[in-house]
């Protein structure tokens, strides 16, 4: 680790503060001047997991977009955006101010490997569903392969969206992940 990096970061990860198992991560695009900031191997994980993180470990953000270096509001702004539909992102958002280049720095990745899909999942109303949405059944429904009969009414909590499929959801009843299809189930409101 470089010694401008390590004084600067007090030898602490500058997203979390966690002073353990610390590495130089650099931020996307490589090109950008001044694009490495000292993380732990907990942050690292999480940021290698994308969209499959925990929102809830994120939450210490909250101070770091604060922070002074570029850099550490470019990954802040980043993982903030992954969860602008929870209410603490978005308010943490609608404070964080980057200057515009940095602003755009923190977008180009998001521009680069965001593909809008051409299909999205929609429930027999035809509300847009998304990762982490609550959906209520609309009829009872017979798990194939499983004694399980899920009653119509059930709310399934936190689904998650089958990628080559628009026509189908994943979702825990009674502590089973099933595949349940969109047409019989609807968007709960939040």
């Amino acid at each position: 680790m470089e010694p401008s990096l390590k004084e600067r970061s007090g030898n602490h990860c500058e997203l979390c503060k966690s002073g353990n198992h610390l590495s130089v991560y650099t931020v996307t695009p490589a090109t950008h001047p001044n694009n490495q900031i000292v993380i732990c191997d907990a942050c690292l994980t999480h940021l290698e997991k994308g969209i499959d993180t925990d929102s809830q470990y994120w939450r210490f953000l909250t101070e770091a977009m604060w922070s002074e270096v570029p850099a550490v509001q470019v990954v802040a702004w980043r993982v903030l955006s992954k969860f602008k539909n929870e209410d603490w992102a978005a308010d943490n958002l609608d404070m964080l101010y980057l200057d515009d280049e940095t602003l755009a720095w923190a977008k180009a990745e998001q521009d680069s490997t965001s593909v809008e899909p051409s299909e999205v999942h929609k429930d027999s109303l035809g509300a847009v569903l998304q990762n982490g949405d609550t959906v209520v059944l609309t009829r009872s429904l017979d798990v194939k392969g499983s004694s399980l009969n899920a009653k119509m009414g059930t709310v399934v909590k936190n689904i998650r969206l089958v990628a080559d499929n628009t026509d189908q959801i994943e979702g825990k009843i009674d502590g089973q992940l099933i595949v349940i299809l969109t047409k019989y189930l609807r968007k709960q409101k939040g």
